[in-house]
């Protein structure tokens, strides 16, 4: 098969491998679609250290192709989604609720950073019965990726920051999952939704995922703006969606006493440490709470998700801005890296 691989810091390029054979438990699936997501691109810089060769990629949708023995309620032909993280469902964190630390700190992240990722012609899935996810025949594969990554990760977003019905939130930056926070905020009966986006065309796709106000952090001082539109209090919760340390002191800065800072965003590249703002933390008494969140998986969320889509509640298909066979996926993952012809999500077809 082929499949794209990381070849280096800073290199990628399209690779031969062999099918991989399933455990008892596991499956392999073959890739009818993918999407290319932001952390591979982080991956790649170095941020997490794989080996050359490794297969990248964690948003990928197909039919079974191959069941271990132990697997019973899955045949081949079977058309699934699989979530970027992949939890046993078994370990002493899986029991605990927290499953994306499946056997430790981000141990549910196993697609690249543990393991061959699915950004290839097939693709093994580990703990399938828990896993495997049958998408709806009224679906298309594009909407059904949706869920694997980006919705999953902007709900638990919305989700963690506890939106009172009628409250209020800022989402600080509108790439993908910021996009899929902001649905999902919406969703979750937030009355009042705040974007923070400075691209033009980031900024009127988050008022299509349903922002009430666009606040451009480039035309002055976005937290006092946020306390303007919340009558100087702030607001109930602030979503940390872009992964960087101005961003998150800033959710510190514009959430009320009492609220929710909810970070999803990766900060594989702002260095060791982030700074929390003392004052506007009270000196650590302000009743604030700070939530974090990877990737929840498994297949009953996964179910839930594709159910709102099915049934109109969220349209997660206007964020895919570019589309790509799978013999062009260098280009599209280079497109992702830096950030040209206003790419937000390329649709990979095989």
């Amino acid at each position: 098969m082929k499949a794209l691989a990381f070849l280096g810091i800073g290199k990628v390029g399209l690779i031969d491998k062999p099918i991989p054979d399933p455990g008892p438990n596991d499956a392999v699936v073959k890739t009818t679609a993918s999407l290319i997501c932001t952390s591979d691109v982080h991956t790649v810089r170095g941020v997490i250290p794989i080996p050359e060769g490794r297969v990248l990629g964690h948003e990928s949708v197909g039919v079974v192709y191959k069941c271990g023995a132990d697997v019973t309620s899955w045949k081949e032909g079977d058309r699934v989604a699989v979530c970027a993280i992949t939890p046993c469902g078994r370990c002493h964190f899986c029991q605990r609720g927290y499953t994306s630390q499946c056997g430790g700190m981000l141990g549910g992240y196993k697609f690249t950073a543990q393991r061959d990722g699915n950004l290839a012609e097939y693709f093994l899935v580990n703990d399938a019965e828990y896993n495997l996810t049958p998408i709806p025949s009224s679906l298309s594969d594009e909407q059904a990726l949706y869920t694997t990554d980006m919705l999953t990760t902007g709900l638990a977003g919305a989700e963690n920051a506890e939106i009172p019905v009628g409250g209020t939130v800022a989402i600080f930056a509108q790439g993908p999952v910021g996009l899929c926070a902001t649905m999902a905020a919406r969703l979750l009966g937030a009355g009042l939704v705040i974007a923070v986006e400075s691209k033009p065309d980031r900024q009127e796709l988050a008022r299509r995922c349903g922002a009430d106000i666009v606040v451009d952090p480039t035309q002055g001082d976005v937290v006092e703006r946020i306390r303007q539109l919340t009558d100087g209090e702030g607001v109930d919760a602030a979503i940390e969606a872009l992964g960087h340390p101005v961003t998150f002191e800033n959710c510190v800065k514009v959430t009320k006493p009492g609220g929710v800072i909810s970070n999803i965003g990766y900060h594989g590249e702002a260095g060791n440490v982030l700074q929390i703002p003392l004052a506007e933390f009270g000196l650590g008494m302000s009743d604030k709470k700070i939530r974090t969140a990877l990737c929840p998986g498994g297949r009953e969320r996964l179910t839930r998700l594709l159910r709102l889509i099915e049934n109109g509640r969220l349209d997660p298909t206007p964020l895919t801005t570019h589309r790509f066979p799978f013999t062009e996926v260098e280009r599209a993952f280079h497109l992702m890296e830096t950030k040209q012809d206003n790419i937000i999500k390329p649709l990979i077809t095989y």
